[in-house]
């Protein structure tokens, strides 16, 4: 059911949905949405509808989001991830809780997360999570800006 779906992270969406975002990364968000292989999981709605600008936005960005799949925080993440945060810990990889969650949710569903965010690239150096890292090219949007 899961093979070639993404799990689309809130630092994806953020460069994908911000009018001087990064083209690349909202391309490749656009192509796994229109092949109707994007996903998602309640950290990550947590994540992007609190920082929505207004209610309008608001309702218009829980729509969306809605209609993705959802993979859900079950009792196997939850356990999985506490050893994770404890092995990634033991191999000097500090990263939030929120991070860990959600990479966890990617392992268990077997699918790639898509994502700019270096937290990623570090768990995956240690752990078996697939990645699509974009973090080259937010960096290189966060330099032209300065």
């Amino acid at each position: 059911m899961t093979e070639g779906w993404f799990l689309i992270d809130t630092s994806a969406w953020i460069w994908a949905l911000r009018p001087d975002g990064v083209a690349a990364i909202r391309n490749r968000v656009s192509e796994v949405l229109a092949e109707r292989k994007g996903a998602t999981t309640p950290l990550v709605l947590l994540e992007l509808l609190g920082g929505a600008r207004d209610d309008k936005s608001y309702a218009e960005l829980l729509e969306d989001l809605s209609a993705l799949q959802q993979f859900s925080l079950n009792e196997a993440v939850w356990t999985r991830s506490y050893r994770s945060a404890f092995d990634l810990k033991r191999h000097g990889v500090t990263v939030p809780a929120t991070d860990v969650l959600i990479a966890t949710v990617a392992q268990e569903n077997r699918v790639t997360l898509l994502h700019a965010d270096h937290h990623f690239d570090l768990m995956a150096a240690k752990t078996d999570l697939v990645v699509e890292s974009w973090v080259k090219a937010a960096s290189a949007q966060k330099r032209r800006k300065r």
